[in-house]
Order: structure tokens, then C-alpha cells, then sequence
């Protein structure tokens, strides 16, 4: 149930969201990348926060996506197919009608999160065998696995990479397209989450966080749980990969696995806001974000410096995040009713 404080939260955020590209519409591609970041921790959180399974390999269905819209949106409207269009290594440019583009687009998103959806549930048949650390290992390893194995095929570019199908419209709305985007598929991915969480999953999915042996014990299905929760993530991260792909214009190893950067960044904000919680990866996402693309404006050089500094506070004084901080200090902020009545007669 939504409490009134949400209320004003939500109100706030749908007001800057939708109106952000007019207010600062120099600055509409870097609010496009901070609704990503919010997506990407959201759906860390799922089972990173709620199930105690800390992937560090999701950015392995942020590439999928990426690479499976680039196939979709190619091999459906130009006739040669797609490995004439890469062999061709940026040399060739068809001009799809808007018609063309925005279709090819859509089948895209489409495709790479069912792409997305596919592998993890492959994945998941032999990783959710692993724990702990091990989990997160080998997660990491799958996404640099795949990352590698990207550059050898020639069939989507090899390590020269792909150009994606150019914009029809106009340059200025171009970014304003992918704003919406991106805005939009961040608040499909919150809502979602929200209602899973609320429903008797999400009991679930706590109590194989905090006890998943007593959970098995209980006759909970344990593996379909943790499916679902990778597989909601996977979704929302092959989509996201689609769109981001066609943001930045071109493919390569570096753009579809951003290990280094997307990869941790998702996690860092979670840790930032809290683990665990529904607003906790959206408040984390929001500050990492702008906290990042100051240190990169002034501070060029000491950034990756003041982005370490900002996580080492975190980890030490505030395990539990800005949200659990806050949940513990006021908890009728967050509608959690606190009876004082033993310690006050005490």
C-alpha cells in the first residue's frame, strides 16, 4: 500500500521525470542515463537485496539485448542481412524510413528482453547450484565469458562491433526519444518490482535470503523463485540494452559488457541506498549518479578517488544503506508502526 510520504515521492519524481528533457534539456542524455542506473539497481536488488544472491554478472543481458535488437533491426529491413551489414564494417549506411526504424526498434526491445529472459532461465538450470561469494564469482565469469566470445563472431561485427541504424528524425528530438524511453521502461520496472514485493513472493524470496535450507524445509520451491526474480531481471536489463545500444550509435565489446563501470555501478548504488529495500536502489541510483557526472565535470582525474571515498563511508558507517538508516532512526516515515508501550513502563 502506498503511503502518503510516497505519495509526495512519487509525485516529485513523475513531475521532474516527465518535464527533466524542458527543464534542462542540455542535460537530457545524462537524466536518460540516471533513469538506467535506477532500473539497473532496482532489478539488482531483486535478488541481490530481497534474495541474498549478489550477481555481479547481470550485465551479461544488458549485452544479449544489446546485440539481439541490433540482429532484429538489421536483418528485418535491409534486404543484404546482417553479416553483409557488419562485414561492411561501417562503411555501409541504410537509410530506414521512420516507419522502418521505429518498428525495428520496438521488435528490438522486444527481442533482446526475451533473448535476455531465455538465457537466464539456461543459466539458472546450473548457477543457483552456487552460494555466497561462489554465485557472485561465477556470475562475473559468465559475463566476461560472454564479453569474450563476443569479439569472435564475425556474424555481429567481431571486435570491429556494430553500427546501429541511424535516427530518422530530427537530432534534437533524438535525445528526447530515448529519454522517454528509458524514463518509461524504469517506471514499468519499479511498479513491477513493487508488486511483486507485495505479494506472497516476496515473503518468499525473504526467507530464502535469510534462511534458504529452513525455506526448502518449509516446501518452498526455491528454484522457481529464484527463476522468476533473474529472469524479471533479465527482462528489464536485455530492454534496457536494446535501448542503450541504439543510444549510443555503435556495439562493441566495451558498450554491450560494461563490466568495470555499469556492472559495479548497479551494485554501488545499491549498497548506497540500501539493500534490500523498494526506494533504497532509486535513492542510491539518483545520488551515485549525480555524484558521478559532477567528479567527471570538476573533478576530472580525482573521480574514481571521490566515487572510492563516498563507498568506503558507506561500507563502514552505513551497512544498511540511506534507506535502512533512515527505516531504523524514523520508521513512521515508511508507514512502520513502533509500539513503546513495554518501554515506556519500564
Amino acid at each position: 500500500m502506498i503511503n502518503r510520504n510516497e505519495i509526495f515521492i512519487y509525485l516529485f519524481l513523475g513531475i521532474f521525470g516527465i518535464l527533466g528533457p524542458y527543464l534542462f534539456p542540455n542535460y537530457t542524455l545524462s537524466i536518460a542515463y540516471l533513469w538506467m542506473m535506477v532500473l539497473m539497481a532496482s532489478t539488482w536488488d531483486i535478488l541481490g537485496g530481497q534474495m541474498g544472491y549478489n550477481s555481479l554478472g547481470n550485465i551479461t543481458f544488458f549485452g544479449v539485448g544489446m546485440y539481439v535488437s541490433a540482429i532484429i533491426q538489421i536483418i528485418i529491413f535491409y534486404e543484404p542481412g546482417v553479416a553483409a551489414y557488419t562485414s561492411a564494417m561501417g562503411a555501409v549506411k541504410p537509410e530506414f524510413t521512420d516507419q522502418q526504424y521505429f518498428w525495428g526498434i520496438g521488435l528490438g526491445i522486444l527481442g533482446g528482453a526475451v533473448a535476455a529472459f531465455l538465457l537466464s532461465l539456461i543459466l539458472s538450470t546450473f548457477m543457483f547450484g552456487l552460494r555466497g561469494p561462489y554465485f557472485a564469482i561465477g556470475s562475473l565469469a559468465i559475463a566476461v565469458a560472454a564479453a569474450e566470445i563476443t569479439i569472435t563472431i564475425d556474424y555481429v561485427g567481431g571486435a570491429s562491433g556494430i553500427s546501429m541504424p541511424l535516427y530518422p528524425g530530427q537530432i534534437e528530438m533524438r535525445s528526447v526519444f530515448f529519454y522517454i524511453l528509458c524514463f518509461g521502461l524504469a517506471v514499468i520496472a519499479h511498479f513491477v518490482i513493487r508488486w511483486m514485493l507485495s505479494t506472497q513472493y516476496g515473503l518468499a524470496i525473504n526467507a530464502i535470503r535469510d534462511d534458504e535450507d529452513k525455506a526448502e524445509a518449509m516446501g518452498l520451491p526455491t528454484l522457481k523463485y529464484k527463476q522468476i526474480g533473474w529472469g524479471v531481471t533479465a527482462i528489464f536489463m536485455g530492454a534496457i540494452g536494446a535501448i542503450a545500444g541504439n543510444l549510443s550509435g555503435f556495439i562493441d565489446k566495451e558498450v554491450a559488457y560494461p563490466i568495470p563501470t555499469f556492472g559495479i555501478f548497479m551494485v554501488a548504488c545499491v549498497l548506497l541506498g540500501g539493500k534490500g529495500t523498494l526506494w533504497g536502489p532509486v535513492l542510491g541510483a539518483i545520488i551515485f549518479h549525480i555524484v558521478k557526472e559532477t567528479t567527471w565535470t570538476y573533478l576530472l582525474g580525482w573521480q574514481w578517488v571521490t566515487l572510492g571515498l563516498i563507498l568506503i563511508i558507506n561500507i563502514v558507517y552505513f551497512q544498511q544503506g540511506i534507506v535502512g538508516w533512515l527505516k531504523s532512526r524514523f520508521p513512521e516515515m515508511f508507514g512502520i508502526v513502533v509500539d513503546n508501550t513495554n518501554y515506556e513502563k519500564k
